[in-house]
């Protein structure tokens, strides 16, 4: 679903059922709804905005520490708030550069875009961003490189249905003969991709059993005593690990890809910046993020704290 984002928070009350299951235990990093410095940037130094929830400003703190390797003043403007806050923030030159997530970007920049898959949803945005529509200017921001990493919703299963019906893709659901349901927000009943996209895109008849806790500690307890069969949970969400849960494959793309991607203003982006959030791309995995979260939601490290580990633990 296109989320607010609040899934993410929603995933750390997910570990505290965890806990009842796998010794798991939930929290977040704490971090208030506040900036961390002043208000514009100085004209040689990049403001990195994030919105209101724990991967979000990991992400931003992650490009904050490996720019500053580089040799690029930066300066940091956590938790500003939800997807309209923080693009008008980019817009208005209060923020220079965020984390973004290329499906529901696009969405909210093109209502009426189709795109699916990867290739073709961070094709569409870069064709969204030259016209910018009513959110941002014409041509003044772009995206960088995505990183092979998403937080995507998905079709999620536990490892003993998978193994009973022999089920790893949302393909395989079609031969399996018992009544499915899935759990997930009520507007799954509706979306392209809850019940309606199983149907037409794969054959499979499924019911929705609602929870608006997006993919949280009530969802999880309905797959984990199998009141549902399918529930919908993100994939960086660490209840999946922790549960040893299997994400389903979508060969066909019924769910909009989300991959990690840095969105910029175009005259910040020079050659070395550009070179630096690339490499910092190429390196975040949807199992990155997972383990990321762990350490905010379990461990209950700073945003900062586990942005530093993870630069100097890439090379950075």
């Amino acid at each position: 679903m296109a989320r607010t984002r609040k899934g993410l928070i929603a995933a750390a009350g997910a570990l505290s059922l965890a806990a009842l299951v796998l010794t798991g235990c939930s929290g977040n990093n704490g971090n208030p709804l506040s900036n961390d410095s002043g208000s514009k940037g100085s004209s040689d130094t990049i403001t990195i905005g994030s919105a209101a929830f724990p991967e979000s400003a990991i992400l931003a703190y992650i490009y904050a520490d490996a720019l500053e390797d580089a040799g690029v003043k930066t300066t940091v403007k956590a938790n500003i708030g939800q997807r309209d806050r923080y693009i008008a923030a980019l817009k208005d030159n209060e923020i220079q550069l965020v984390p973004e997530y290329t499906g529901n970007l696009l969405q909210f920049l093109d209502p009426k875009a189709t795109a699916s898959s990867s290739d073709d949803v961070y094709s569409a945005l870069q064709s969204a961003l030259k016209t910018g529509g009513d959110k941002l200017d014409a041509g003044k921001a772009e995206v960088l490189d995505q990183s092979p990493g998403q937080d995507a919703d998905s079709y999620t299963v536990t490892k003993k249905f998978s193994e009973q019906y022999g089920v790893t893709s949302l393909a395989d659901l079609s031969k399996v003969k018992v009544p499915l349901s899935v759990g997930a927000n009520p507007e799954f009943a509706t979306r392209p991709y809850g019940i309606p996209g199983l149907k037409s895109a794969y054959g499979v008849t499924a019911t929705l059993k609602p929870f608006s806790d997006s993919g949280g500690p009530n969802t999880l307890k309905a797959l984990l005593d199998n009141t549902v069969q399918l529930a919908d949970i993100y994939t960086s969400d660490p209840s999946i690990k922790a549960n040893d849960l299997v994400t389903l494959k979508d060969p066909k793309n019924l769910i909009a890809a989300q991959n990690i991607v840095p969105l910029i203003a175009s005259d910040k982006a020079s050659a070395k910046v550009k070179d630096t959030l690339n490499k910092v791309s190429a390196k975040i995995t949807t199992a990155e993020l997972s383990d990321m979260l762990t350490k905010s939601y379990t461990d209950k490290q700073s945003s900062d704290a586990i942005a530093k580990a993870w630069v100097k633990a890439n090379g950075f």
